[in-house]
């Protein structure tokens, strides 16, 4: 039995928890959730027992817009009553309490690197939400220090997980559309525009907490993407934009809006060149006024035999078809249940479940620590390109070659020498 002990409980952790129920439902019996640590212990009890308690915050997003902050509210009782579940308000009081084996760490990126080392130290297997650390430095010392200690990492990039990539992907590697040639991904304004702080979360707008702005927070999850369905990410030239240098938090009670001064980007446009001779247009903002710019057809990717746009496969010829329902009626047996174990579909179970399988058979799940090293290393060479006003190569930003950006961040935290 794997007991694991989940490290933040915010919003997203609603998300999480419909994921292990998920797993429950589908007879996965391996695990057992036996601690829950929030700053403010009661926090961890609004997820703890339906009924009882303080009742939790609503989501921010509505069921419809399918984005892990609108998942509904679920409790620990939903789904397991067989296990007793501790609440610290301290991290390393349960990592010393020994009431786990494995954490679970859903808290801002600054303290991914502290929680990770510190459960990595006592052996505990560990997977974090994404990105993997707050620079490439931090993300490199949890990636060796997991394998002198040989636990399993995981980083929790769902983007990867859902459909339509699996199906991307697979349209590139069963030859359909070809050989990769272009991509677009993003889009300009919507939700948080012009200025409303992300997510209701402040701490995305600073650097020493979030590390960059759009570019990390969004950014992770298109070169993710990107790395899975069309290859390594050979260099990036960006410009980027801090548009609006004070947000407005919120208020749901409907009071006044609470300023955030910003030290981080809102905005970007990069360009990505691949290993081979594809090349990708990333482009988002948190920015603009007025009304938003959505590509109804991105992401949208091209090959030579054809391309994906809005969720269809077009092949040459001008033959039309829906790309995941596609997927799943010409791909084998073997390929579907990789990308859809127990014919799940929500992402995060999927994770999930790769994570324990993992730690089952000790091995590092499909999202391992290298991946989310090469994904955060690929996003924050788009601030290292706008710093360095050049194209900056994915293995100049691994290295540790060009970090001017990233450089006051490690200071901060006594990440150098």
């Amino acid at each position: 039995m794997i007991r694991i002990g989940i490290v933040g409980c915010g919003r997203i952790l609603n998300a999480h928890l419909h994921g292990f129920r998920q797993l429950r439902e589908n007879t996965i019996d391996n695990f057992r959730i036996t601690a829950l640590v929030a700053r403010r212990e009661e926090d961890g009890w609004k997820f703890h027992t339906r009924g009882k308690g303080q009742e939790p915050r609503p989501p921010l997003l509505p069921p419809e817009s399918m984005d892990p902050l609108a998942a509904p509210h679920t409790y620990l009782s939903d789904f397991q009553e067989d296990a007793s579940v501790h609440v610290f308000s301290d991290y390393r009081a349960m990592i010393d309490a020994r009431v786990v084996d494995a954490v679970l760490d859903t808290t801002p990126v600054y303290l991914h690197h502290q929680v990770g080392l510190h459960a990595i130290d006592a052996g505990l297997h560990l997977l974090t939400q994404k990105p993997l650390a707050i620079t490439v430095r931090a993300a490199r010392q949890m990636v060796r220090a997991a394998r002198s200690r040989r636990v399993c990492l995981g980083v929790f990039e769902n983007a990867r997980y859902r459909p339509w990539v699996r199906a991307a992907r697979w349209a590139f590697q069963s030859g359909l559309i070809g050989k990769p040639q272009m991509a677009v991904l993003g889009a300009l304004g919507g939700l948080w525009s012009p200025d409303r702080v992300v997510a209701d979360t402040s701490w995305r707008h600073h650097k020493l907490f979030a590390g960059g702005g759009s570019s990390i927070d969004i950014g992770v999850h298109q070169m993710d993407m990107l790395r899975y369905v069309i290859g390594e990410v050979q260099a990036v030239q960006a410009v980027v934009r801090m548009f609006e240098a004070v947000r407005s938090s919120p208020n749901l009670s409907g009071g006044a809006r609470q300023p955030v001064a910003c030290d981080v980007d809102d905005t970007y446009l990069a360009l990505v060149r691949f290993a081979g001779d594809a090349i990708a247009q990333l482009l988002w903002s948190w920015a603009g006024h007025g009304a938003p710019l959505e590509f109804s057809a991105a992401p949208a990717f091209y090959g030579n035999r054809g391309c994906i746009t809005g969720g269809q496969l077009v092949l040459d010829g001008g033959e039309q078809k829906p790309l995941v329902e596609t997927f799943e009626a010409q791909a084998d047996a073997a390929t579907i249940d990789r990308a859809f174990p127990l014919g799940l579909r929500d992402p995060f179970a999927i994770l999930q479940l790769d994570w324990l399988r993992g730690i089952e058979a000790g091995r590092d799940p499909e999202t391992d620590g290298d991946e989310g090293l090469r994904d955060l290393a690929a996003a924050y060479a788009i601030l290292e390109s706008a710093r360095a006003a050049r194209a900056v190569t994915l293995e100049e930003v691994l290295s540790g070659t060009v970090d001017a950006y990233q450089r006051p961040i490690d200071e901060h935290y006594g990440l150098l020498g």
